[in-house]
């Protein structure tokens, strides 16, 4: 028989030990994507010569370096949203609803 938690019980502590763990592999997968499209849109596709914000080096720089630029950036505001996302409706809502009953 599975023993689901009840309604008012809305911590992690609740839940079964694989679902912790499926948890925390969501959260370190989203954080993992974010610091990946950073290392990629600030360390591997920089121009040579600029640390920082590309300033004028955007101009000469190839349009398909750009696009992949633009592409991890975009992949880091969706891992971004994601996690806010999923924090809110695992960690935030459950306490607010624990509050409020």
């Amino acid at each position: 028989m599975n023993q689901v938690p009840h309604l008012t019980d809305l911590s992690l502590r609740a839940l079964p030990t694989w679902l912790r763990l499926v948890h925390a592999w969501i959260i370190l997968n989203l954080v993992a994507q974010q610091l990946y499209a950073g290392w990629q849109v600030f360390f591997v596709l920089q121009p040579e010569g600029t640390l920082g914000p590309m300033f004028n080096a955007a101009r000469s720089l190839p349009p398909d370096v750009m696009l992949a630029r633009r592409l991890y950036a975009i992949e880091g505001w969706i891992a971004f949203v994601g996690l806010a996302l999923y924090l809110a409706l695992t960690e935030v809502l459950p306490r607010r609803l624990r509050n409020v009953g």
